[in-house]
């Protein structure tokens, strides 16, 4: 039996991507970069592409990292930056000897499959943009090495400039080598706090200490001894409670000790390194299977070996699973090339403490009689109060009876907590920073307001494209003349749609919700 066809559909007109590679990886940091050199030493046609250096613009949006507001002014000059990236991975140079197609300052908007849902692609692709423009890149395998991005928790005055995440301190210290701050406090003693401490040390910053919220410390003896001997102090049982600032932003924070008293710290950064979360947005937008895991920092793809549940599509690195060293990355980004190419591949991403739970003892202590004007979702304004009360964002006007009814409580009350449902809702994780400074942060608040581990609260879906672009980017775009001929009737449902030439005239046609018009 022949299957109907629509002729307003896009079966068959989509034109085929621009560019292509055997093997197309994104991310270029050691697991990425490590991925590309297999692939071309295996006789592949490889092309690698980063988004670094980030626009400055979107680096103002705290876009993928958490930046704080500490970049210098050379984060303007691209030049310079794609300068500081090769010194700061000389891998780079070898990829790029071995016939790699690097690209940098690329980024991936979007990733597109055919599946249950999407039958209409030539071919499988992802969605690039540099400054000035749009493209589809085709592949034969796709390797993820997207790494990780800073899980942000809110505490009174983080929304001012200084307060980083360990990435965005880490990308700015060791990767551009375009950061401002002078005196730094860490917020979190694990693992990745004190490689944070340490590091920054490292670079000529003063730490006036690393805070922690738990009565003893998650991080080694070894770690711990390591912290000591480089005379950082370290304080547990310690829980920030606000950031004192001024014109340039944070200058102060002030901690209340275990016994009700109050510390204050001079520092001009904060930086937040309770958690850091694998980088899925490619995946998740695409369909892929995304499982809760503490173990791998919290939400990471469904791997099978390297292997996502998308055909054709592989994972390394930090977006895999938390790794421990570049060394274990690096590694990773081989075995998961050997498989995509069809040869032996060894290994599994790295389980480490449960994150879920470090980040809720965090969350707990920072909401503990925590003012309901505590802002969480900067880009949108939202509250603390505001995601309780389940408000509408104020510029709405007033709420409906029926609103001023419902809760968070409320909600729970019908069903399991639903990021998506409380973003509808409030637009908390609505804005240009796309969730990333939100996201974990509301879903421990749903976690805590029903009394459940944020491991069972869903993952809010991402969507495309999964970084902000410039409408002047994706303005050219390829369009074959049989898209051009039928997209204004694409729904084409008889009687609720009316061609853009027929506005305005004096007939009558039905709206979409069901009234006349």
């Amino acid at each position: 039996m022949t299957r109907p066809t629509d002729p307003s559909a896009i079966d068959g007109k989509l034109a085929a991507p621009e560019a292509r590679a055997d093997v197309l990886v994104i991310g270029a940091g050691p697991a990425g970069t490590a991925a590309a050199i297999e692939a071309a030493a295996q006789g592949a046609q490889v092309v690698l592409v980063d988004e670094n250096p980030v626009d400055a613009q979107l680096m103002g949006l705290d876009t993928p990292l958490l930046f704080g507001g500490r970049m210098s002014g050379a984060v303007q000059r691209g030049g310079r930056l794609i300068e500081a990236l090769v010194a700061a991975n000389p891998a780079l140079e070898q990829a790029a000897e071995l016939g790699v197609d690097v690209r940098m300052g690329v980024t991936a908007w979007g990733l597109y499959v055919n599946g249950q849902g999407l039958r209409a692609l030539p071919a499988p692709m992802v969605g690039l943009a540099d400054a000035d423009r749009s493209w589809m890149c085709g592949f034969d395998r796709l390797v993820l090495a997207t790494g990780a991005r800073d899980v942000a928790l809110a505490f009174q005055g983080w929304d001012q400039p200084g307060v980083v995440g360990a990435a965005g301190l880490h990308a700015l210290l060791q990767r551009y080598d375009a950061f401002t701050g002078r005196r730094v406090v860490v917020l979190g003693s694990g693992e990745l706090g004190i490689g944070t401490a340490l590091m920054a040390q490292g670079r000529g910053l003063e730490v006036a200490a690393v805070i922690e919220t738990l009565e003893h410390s998650p991080a080694s003896p070894e770690q711990l001894a390591t912290l000591a001997a480089a005379g950082i102090p370290l304080l547990t049982g310690h829980t920030p409670r606000r950031a004192e600032g001024g014109r340039d932003g944070v200058e102060r924070l002030v901690v209340t000790t275990d016994r009700g008293g109050e510390i204050t710290f001079d520092c001009d950064t904060i930086c937040l390194a309770v958690g850091l979360a694998p980088a899925v947005e490619l995946l998740n937008a695409a369909g892929g299977r995304i499982v809760s895991d503490g173990e791998r920092g919290g939400h990471a793809p469904a791997l099978s070996g390297w292997a996502t549940s998308l055909p054709g599509v592989f994972a390394a690195g930090d977006c895999a699973g938390l790794t421990a060293s570049e060394a274990e990355a690096a590694d990773q980004g081989r075995q998961a090339v050997r498989q995509a190419l069809g040869r032996p591949a060894e290994g599994a991403p790295r389980r480490g403490a449960d994150a879920w739970a470090y980040q809720r003892a965090w969350h707990g202590a920072l909401t503990r009689d925590a003012d309901p004007s505590l802002i969480v979702c900067q880009c949108e304004a939202v509250t603390r109060g505001d995601l309780l009360e389940l408000r509408a964002p104020r510029y709405l006007g007033e709420p409906t009876a029926a609103a001023e009814a419902r809760n968070l409580g409320s909600l729970i009350a019908d069903g399991p907590p639903n990021q998506d449902q409380v973003k509808r809702l409030t637009r908390a994780g609505m804005g240009p920073c796309q969730g990333r400074r939100c996201r974990e942060q509301v879903a421990l608040t749903l976690a805590q307001a029903a009394g459940v581990s944020p491991a069972d609260v869903p993952l809010a879906l991402h969507r495309p494209p999964v970084r902000p672009l410039p409408l002047k980017v994706m303005a050219d775009w390829n369009e074959t003349a049989a898209m051009t001929e039928g997209w204004e009737i694409w729904f084409a449902i008889p009687g609720q749609w009316a061609a853009y030439d027929d506005i305005g005239t004096e007939r009558e046609f039905v709206t979409p919700f069901g009234g006349e018009g």
